[in-house]
């Protein structure tokens, strides 16, 4: 007799067929809870992509559990218990990676290197052609690995040498041979602390320029500086040694990778110029200036460049200008001496200290006053002109220089901003540029608390990451600064950037004695390839989305961050499934943390010839 429905009834089956439907409905429910309980074990990888060379992803990233997860290790690169590593095949994701081409490919920089704008320009005398122009659309090739490529020697280590292949450019050490900037010995290029103002070392020199002023109390009073053309970096080196963070800048021209060999080192660093833009910097950031033989010339275009410094420079601030202008007697230095006495007057500016040291250098430090009165006592000020209120907005994102004198700033109840607190205790003191409105100040301490319990009790224990690797570190959305004051204890330095597109506290993360810079991610940075060792990203990409396609900013990301590098990103689960399948056909690992961390770790895999992940 055959099995079907109407026989089991007549043979009166009943129980048997009660059991199987309670089996069969348990099933169904225990799949559907378990997929609902832990969507991080099926992410979805379709995804829509503006560009003809990427294609939408049709299969679905799976991941499991570790069948014995370890118990959380702080700084071990170990997962916590919580954490589950995604596992996917590379090749799931189709996207047709090349490398990038050309004679600067290892070192691409999109903005900088974009030969064919840079060609097109009709001017360069106010270094037009060092500024950014970023190509359209954003290039989606990734930068290849310079032969010999190692994992960079840790820090302190690293601050005296690297490896040669890591950054392999000679013309440097040949260039300034005489003035021990840098030499190469062996596998290394080593730095012995020299530069051409610092004859007797730049140990010497930094004290130097405390004994000559000693109110600066480097590490106290003075916290956050600004390098200009500042070669190798080795000043800003080793003033970290006296708590001070030194934000390094150059451009990039004939100086052979200076700002890269900086980075390497473990020195914070950025390219730039002074050119017909402003500086990425808020108004009126840092403590102090410095400029040794920095080949700017400050008097140029009606004293814009100057004006410029004026205006990133904080009331009371200095400018040390280490220059043969200062110490020598040719007509050549001392016309330039004399336009420097007229602008500088004109801006108000105050010579504090000018000396010559033993080994025949000088320097003269001038200060920013504190008060307007002298803005209002100029009897000529064709020179420096008053800015106008519309003018005092912060963003210098793409904005022209000014030819006027930036006015001092105040609260919304009119009172001028007072010094920062003593460092350390400015770090999470109430900043003078805060907000006065209702709840301000309750708001920024509660992001610093926040901050403080989450990197201790989450970031430094059970993530992924094994943070004695870790040097360079950028926070892709930094808000108050709130991930890198917590961070303060761990020998790492942090760029705080601030996208255009959200309010701007980038002026609040210099009153902590941090530094930072404005950016757009929809852009490519100013910095060179391989240089960040950590990349943090707390809820940037929900905004970011709607201005830019995903896999650009990934293919930055990529780019500037070093093999063996980590990224750390903070998101939504929706975010979270757009990100990892492209991070996935990287070879990148990844692991996920409580449904809103996402881990990934850059190997040092790169697409050969004629390979693809299709």
């Amino acid at each position: 007799m055959a099995i079907t429905v109407p026989n089991l009834i007549k043979e009166r089956k009943f129980p048997f067929i009660l059991t199987l439907s309670v089996l069969l409905l348990c099933f169904a429910f225990l799949i559907f809870t378990n997929t609902k309980s832990n969507p991080y074990l099926l992410f979805s990888t379709s995804t829509t992509s503006t560009s003809t060379s990427t294609s939408t992803a049709t299969s679905a990233l799976q991941s499991s559990l570790p069948s014995s997860p370890p118990p959380p290790r702080q700084n071990d690169g170990v997962p916590a218990a919580a954490a589950v590593v995604i596992n996917a095949d590379p090749n799931s994701t189709r996207i047709d990676w090349k490398l990038c081409k050309g004679t600067v490919a290892v070192d691409f920089i999109p903005c900088l290197d974009n030969f064919k704008a840079i060609k097109a320009l009709k001017a360069r005398r106010h270094m037009e052609h060092r500024e950014r122009h970023c190509p359209d659309p954003n290039p989606r090739c990734l930068v290849p690995l310079p032969s010999g490529y190692r994992i960079p020697l840790p820090w302190p280590k690293s601050r005296d040498m690297v490896w040669y292949n890591n950054v392999p450019h000679p013309k440097l050490v040949e260039y300034k041979k005489d003035q021990n900037w840098v030499r190469k010995s062996g596998d290394y290029l080593v730095f012995p602390g020299g530069g051409t103002q610092f004859k007797d070392g730049v140990i010497s020199y930094v004290e130097f320029i405390e004994r000559t002023l000693p109110t600066i109390e480097w590490g106290r009073h003075i916290r956050v500086i600004l390098d200009v053309g500042c070669g190798v970096a080795s000043f800003g080196g080793y003033l970290l040694d006296k708590n001070v963070i030194t934000m390094s800048f150059a451009p990039k021209d004939e100086h052979e990778a200076q700002i890269q060999f900086a980075l390497e080192r473990g020195i914070p660093a950025t390219l730039s110029v002074i050119g017909t833009q402003k500086l990425t910097f808020p108004g009126n950031a840092y403590d102090l200036i410095h400029c040794a033989r920095c080949r700017v010339h400050w008097d140029a275009d009606g004293g814009k460049p100057l004006l410029e410094l004026n205006r990133i420079l904080r009331p009371g601030g200095f400018f040390v200008w280490s220059a043969t202008p200062v110490y020598r007697d040719d007509e050549r230095d001392q016309n330039i001496w004399k336009a420097m006495v007229v602008l500088t007057k004109a801006m108000c500016w105050k010579v504090v200290a000018r000396t010559v040291d033993s080994s025949g250098i000088g320097l003269v430090i001038y200060q920013k006053p504190v008060s307007p009165s002298c803005y209002e006592k100029r009897k000529n000020n064709k020179y420096a002109p008053l800015c106008d209120q519309k003018d005092g907005k912060n963003s210098s994102w793409y904005v022209p220089l000014s030819h006027c004198l930036s006015l001092l700033p105040v609260d919304s109840k009119g009172n001028l901003f007072s010094w920062p607190m003593p460092w350390p205790k400015r770090l999470s003191s109430k900043p003078p540029s805060l907000s006065t409105e209702s709840g301000a100040e309750e708001m920024f301490y509660e992001d610093t608390k926040h901050w403080s319990d989450l990197v201790s009790d989450v970031y430094l224990n059970d993530l992924a990451i094994n943070w004695s690797s870790v040097r360079n570190v950028m926070d892709m959305n930094a808000h108050y600064g709130g991930f890198a004051a917590a961070l303060i204890d761990l020998p790492v330095w942090v760029m705080n950037v601030i996208p255009i597109d959200v309010p701007d506290t980038l002026s609040i993360i210099f009153d902590r004695g941090l530094i930072g810079i404005y950016h757009d991610w929809c852009e490519s940075l100013n910095t060179y390839p391989r240089t960040y060792d950590l990349l943090h990203s707390s809820f940037l990409f929900r905004n970011l989305t709607q201005r830019c396609d995903v896999l650009d900013v990934i293919v930055e990301m990529d780019r500037i961050l070093r093999p063996g590098g980590y990224i750390v990103v903070q998101d939504n689960l929706e975010i979270i499934n757009k990100l990892s399948p492209i991070l996935h056909s990287l070879h990148w690992s990844l692991t996920l943390y409580k449904d809103q961390f996402l881990i990934g770790q850059k190997g040092f895999w790169r697409p050969t010839i004629g390979e693809t992940n299709s």
